[in-house]
């Protein structure tokens, strides 16, 4: 039973890092002029991280749920 668990774990982190990642990326479009767009605009490498992150949790989440 803690096989199963870990898995929904792996994938929730996966699409957690997902949306934080898009969020970071596309937060610049949608905070044009305010005081939050020059640190949000500059961690756009964080971004990337984290969508590769999420994508590699999700894909090893669905490859262990397969086995």
């Amino acid at each position: 039973m803690a096989q199963p668990k870990r898995q929904l774990r792996t994938l929730e982190r996966g699409i957690l890092c997902l949306a934080i990642g898009a969020a970071v990326l596309l937060g610049p479009r949608f905070l044009q002029g305010t005081r939050w767009f020059d640190m949000v605009a500059g961690a756009y490498v964080v971004g990337w991280f984290a969508l590769a992150l999420g994508v590699a949790l999700v894909a090893v989440g669905l490859f262990k749920r397969g086995e």
